[in-house]
């Protein structure tokens, strides 16, 4: 049975269907009632501030810069995530006695929130990006891992006993069977693990930043912008739905197999 997710031209319309009516209960609310612009700024007022942005920058720097800065440290930090844990997650998963040295130091720290020991990053790796993306990639190297330990233990038993009753060797096991069965899971981790890394950014930025879209947001409610703060939100919003979109779509590029018995 093939559950790749795809949506159908009706729920594309209740989608937009859905934001739309958002936006107008927005701006009726904004509009007809008493609330302060303070609070709540009017999709008129954000959209000015949005505009103003592009054309002026924020805080001596543009809106281009920011997006890069962020974006950069997203990037670096979830790549690095990738191409460390989905290794140790596979091996832990594999075999147990590597998973006995590996899983205890990731579960550890993993309940932690991420600014109990940002301040303790910035003191060993300073106030440049290497504290950021220090920071970001520990916020996407466990949901990676994590995922990657259930997709092997998630693996049929009766593919890897088939495949060694053929003669397969353990790495042939490992690398044709398990590293195969394992791939929709390690997307769906490289996903959250994401959408994780991008909620952090905002604490990345808010310490010894000067850019990025989560500094601008922090910066913005220092002075009680909330045109600002919105326009920073909807930007990571959408990016974050643009960047999950894409992920999907090499999911079922690369991952033509999900959901096909």
């Amino acid at each position: 049975m093939n559950v790749k997710q795809s949506k159908n031209p009706f729920e594309i319309t209740l989608t937009l269907l859905t934001w739309l009516i958002v936006i107008v209960l927005w701006f009726i609310f904004t509009n007809v009632g008493e609330m302060s612009s303070l609070l709540l700024p009017s999709p008129q007022v954000v959209w000015e501030t949005f505009m103003n942005i592009v054309k002026n920058g924020y805080g001596n720097v543009s809106l281009w810069q920011h997006l890069s800065d962020s974006f950069v440290r997203l990037f670096w930090a979830v790549s690095l995530a990738f191409i460390t844990a989905v290794p140790l997650g596979l091996l832990s998963g594999y075999f147990s006695k590597f998973k006995a040295i590996v899983d205890s130091i990731v579960q550890f720290y993993r309940p932690i929130p991420p600014l109990a020991y940002y301040a303790l990053l910035i003191l060993w790796m300073g106030i440049d990006d290497g504290s950021k993306v220090t920071l970001l990639y520990l916020a996407a190297f466990a949901p990676i891992y994590i995922a990657c330990v259930a997709a092997v233990n998630s693996v049929s038993q009766d593919y890897i006993l088939s495949s060694k009753s053929l003669g397969a060797s353990q790495k042939d096991v490992f690398l044709k069977v398990v590293l195969p069965a394992c791939m929709p899971d390690i997307f769906t981790g490289l996903r959250t693990a994401m959408g994780f890394a991008y909620t952090t950014l905002v604490a990345a930025e808010m310490t010894a930043a000067t850019s990025g879209i989560g500094w601008m947001v922090i910066d913005a409610s220092r002075y009680l912008r909330s045109d600002v703060m919105f326009v920073g939100i909807i930007i990571m919003g959408v990016t974050g739905i643009m960047m999950d979109g894409g992920l999907l779509l090499l999911e079922n590029k690369f991952v033509f197999w999900k959901g096909k018995d």
